[in-house]
């Protein structure tokens, strides 16, 4: 159904081959436009939007509200609120 195409880069110009095999996880995903940039001018626009150099999150240490362990979670929590850690909060799912 699918057969490998020959694009042409947006960025820089050079010729790249769209693989059946790309266009059908594109397809799979419902993607409708065909990629505009090759591999590479991709990877450098992702590198430069940060997205391939995520920094850590910063974790917050509390005391869980159900069962009284110390943990960590990804947000400064709120006096008056409960927080639980990563057990107690897939229980309470």
């Amino acid at each position: 159904m699918f057969q490998d195409k020959t694009l042409t880069c947006k960025d820089c110009g050079q010729e790249f081959v769209f693989s059946a095999s790309e266009q059908e996880f594109y397809a799979s995903k419902g993607f409708e436009n065909e990629p505009g940039r090759c591999p590479e001018c991709r990877a450098a626009r992702k590198q430069q939007r940060g997205f391939g150099d995520r920094r850590p999150r910063q974790m917050y240490t509390t005391v869980c509200s159900e069962c009284g362990v110390e943990t960590q979670v990804p947000f400064q929590p709120t006096s008056g609120k409960p927080v639980y850690c990563r057990d107690c909060f897939q229980a309470k799912r």
